[in-house]
């Protein structure tokens, strides 16, 4: 079974360090030979570490929130059509080994909190304290603090590792 690397992540409020951030995790997950998963759209993190994946020719996995290709990341390999709207994050995490929050949005929260509920490993790549103070205190066994994507390849391999 192929390993999927979970990347979420602010989308039209994505700031450029969040942006430059996607793109390189979205290029070393695949440089690993992992498979990328996100929200599928064309904006903010989804599309920068979608685009980064493709760089390095790793395959890429969108999971929609509507019912048709609109608005859909041109680098996504895999469309997956849920007509779910925000209720598709619940897919996103678990059909991810890992999963990668890229900065701090409301939906990234969402996100977390679903994967920490169904105990997954997240690692936050962010600079908002608060966000790392809350959610370290939810899951201290499943909340990894990163501030680097190299960081972030490394606690990976950790995790798949152990």
């Amino acid at each position: 079974m192929k390993i999927i690397i979970g990347v979420m992540g602010p989308g039209d409020k994505a700031t450029a360090t969040d942006l430059d951030n996607a793109f390189e995790l979205g290029k070393l997950i695949a440089q690993q030979g992992w498979v990328l998963l996100t929200g599928g759209r064309n904006v903010g993190v989804m599309d920068a570490a979608s685009q980064g994946a493709k760089s390095a020719d790793g395959l890429t996995i969108g999971i929609l929130p509507g019912n048709h290709p609109q608005g859909i990341s041109e680098a996504v390999d895999i469309a997956i059509f849920t007509d779910m709207g925000n209720a598709r994050n619940n897919i996103n995490v678990l059909s991810s080994h890992v999963v990668i929050a890229c900065g701090m949005g409301a939906g990234t929260a969402s996100e977390i909190a679903l994967a920490l509920k169904s105990g997954k490993p997240v690692i936050l790549l962010t600079n908002d304290e608060s966000s790392k103070t809350f959610f370290q205190q939810l899951a201290p066994e499943n909340v990894y603090l990163v501030d680097r994507v190299e960081n972030a390849i490394a606690t990976i391999q950790t995790i798949l590792n152990s």
